[in-house]
Protein backbone atom coordinates (compact mmCIF):
# COMPACT_ATOMS: atom_id res chain seq x y z
CA UNK A 1 0.00 0.00 0.00
CA UNK A 2 1.22 3.68 -0.80
CA UNK A 3 1.68 5.91 2.00
CA UNK A 4 2.21 9.75 2.33
CA UNK A 5 5.72 10.76 3.61
CA UNK A 6 6.65 14.02 4.39
CA UNK A 7 10.09 14.71 2.74
CA UNK A 8 11.96 18.60 3.63
CA UNK A 9 8.41 19.55 4.22
CA UNK A 10 7.30 18.12 0.80
CA UNK A 11 4.45 15.33 0.73
CA UNK A 12 5.60 12.53 -1.14
CA UNK A 13 3.03 9.64 -2.00
CA UNK A 14 5.86 6.76 -1.84
CA UNK A 15 4.74 3.32 -3.78
CA UNK A 16 6.02 -0.12 -2.64
CA UNK A 17 7.98 -2.15 -4.74
CA UNK A 18 5.64 -4.69 -4.96
CA UNK A 19 2.47 -4.39 -6.87
CA UNK A 20 0.37 -4.00 -10.11
CA UNK A 21 3.18 -3.66 -12.73
CA UNK A 22 2.82 0.04 -14.26
CA UNK A 23 2.39 -1.18 -18.21
CA UNK A 24 0.96 2.35 -19.23
CA UNK A 25 -1.43 5.17 -18.30
CA UNK A 26 -4.12 3.10 -16.76
CA UNK A 27 -2.39 2.47 -14.08
CA UNK A 28 -0.09 5.64 -13.66
CA UNK A 29 -3.73 7.67 -14.10
CA UNK A 30 -4.80 5.47 -10.31
CA UNK A 31 -1.62 6.24 -8.81
CA UNK A 32 -1.76 10.03 -9.94
CA UNK A 33 -5.43 9.78 -8.36
CA UNK A 34 -4.14 8.72 -5.03
CA UNK A 35 -1.88 10.97 -5.04
CA UNK A 36 -3.84 13.76 -5.96
CA UNK A 37 -6.25 12.72 -2.99
CA UNK A 38 -4.15 12.63 -0.44
CA UNK A 39 -2.62 15.95 -1.51
CA UNK A 40 0.94 14.81 -2.52
CA UNK A 41 3.52 16.85 -4.77
CA UNK A 42 5.58 13.77 -5.96
CA UNK A 43 4.68 10.10 -6.80
CA UNK A 44 7.74 8.14 -6.10
CA UNK A 45 7.68 5.08 -7.86
CA UNK A 46 10.36 1.76 -7.84
CA UNK A 47 11.92 0.90 -10.76
CA UNK A 48 11.06 -2.44 -10.54
CA UNK A 49 7.44 -1.40 -10.17
CA UNK A 50 7.75 -0.39 -14.30
CA UNK A 51 7.12 -2.89 -17.18
CA UNK A 52 10.11 -3.52 -19.31
CA UNK A 53 8.52 -1.25 -22.20
CA UNK A 54 8.70 1.90 -20.32
CA UNK A 55 12.53 1.67 -20.56
CA UNK A 56 12.00 1.01 -24.19
CA UNK A 57 11.62 4.76 -25.51
CA UNK A 58 10.11 3.33 -28.74
CA UNK A 59 7.03 2.13 -27.11
CA UNK A 60 6.42 5.66 -25.84
CA UNK A 61 5.05 4.21 -22.41
CA UNK A 62 7.56 6.37 -20.50
CA UNK A 63 6.42 9.31 -22.62
CA UNK A 64 2.84 8.68 -22.29
CA UNK A 65 3.13 8.03 -18.63
CA UNK A 66 4.98 11.34 -17.99
CA UNK A 67 2.61 13.50 -19.62
CA UNK A 68 0.42 12.39 -17.78
CA UNK A 69 1.67 13.57 -14.64
CA UNK A 70 2.83 16.33 -16.40
CA UNK A 71 -0.98 17.15 -16.81
CA UNK A 72 -2.30 16.40 -13.87
CA UNK A 73 0.70 18.78 -12.15
CA UNK A 74 2.42 15.93 -10.26
CA UNK A 75 6.08 15.10 -10.03
CA UNK A 76 7.29 11.68 -10.94
CA UNK A 77 9.98 10.31 -9.36
CA UNK A 78 11.32 6.67 -10.53
CA UNK A 79 13.39 5.34 -7.60
CA UNK A 80 15.70 2.24 -8.13
CA UNK A 81 18.79 1.12 -10.39
CA UNK A 82 18.00 1.90 -14.10
CA UNK A 83 20.91 1.37 -14.87
CA UNK A 84 20.37 -1.76 -16.84
CA UNK A 85 17.82 -0.33 -19.11
CA UNK A 86 20.12 2.39 -19.76
CA UNK A 87 23.47 0.87 -20.39
CA UNK A 88 21.40 -0.65 -23.78
CA UNK A 89 20.23 2.53 -24.88
CA UNK A 90 21.67 6.04 -25.43
CA UNK A 91 18.10 7.44 -26.74
CA UNK A 92 17.08 6.41 -22.61
CA UNK A 93 20.26 7.73 -20.87
CA UNK A 94 19.74 11.21 -22.87
CA UNK A 95 15.89 11.08 -21.66
CA UNK A 96 16.81 10.45 -17.90
CA UNK A 97 20.18 13.32 -18.00
CA UNK A 98 17.12 15.69 -19.40
CA UNK A 99 14.84 14.10 -17.20
CA UNK A 100 16.68 15.41 -13.87
CA UNK A 101 17.41 18.51 -15.36
CA UNK A 102 13.91 19.70 -14.98
CA UNK A 103 11.48 19.56 -11.77
CA UNK A 104 8.73 17.45 -13.74
CA UNK A 105 10.38 13.39 -13.29
CA UNK A 106 13.40 11.96 -11.95
CA UNK A 107 15.26 9.14 -11.82
CA UNK A 108 17.04 8.49 -8.60
CA UNK A 109 18.83 5.88 -6.89
CA UNK A 110 17.88 5.68 -3.71
CA UNK A 111 15.87 7.65 -0.93
CA UNK A 112 19.32 9.93 0.17
CA UNK A 113 19.17 11.03 -3.38
CA UNK A 114 15.44 11.66 -3.76
CA UNK A 115 15.75 13.75 -0.22
CA UNK A 116 18.56 15.70 -1.59
CA UNK A 117 16.47 16.63 -4.59
CA UNK A 118 13.46 17.57 -2.49
CA UNK A 119 16.09 19.93 -0.19
CA UNK A 120 16.71 22.23 -3.10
Amino acid sequence: MSTLQTIHDVPVLMCPAEGEPIRGEREALDLIGDGGYLGARWVVIPAERFDESFFQLGTRVAGDIVQKFVQYRLGLVVLGDVSRHAADSSALRDFIRECNRGNQTWFVADADELGERLKA
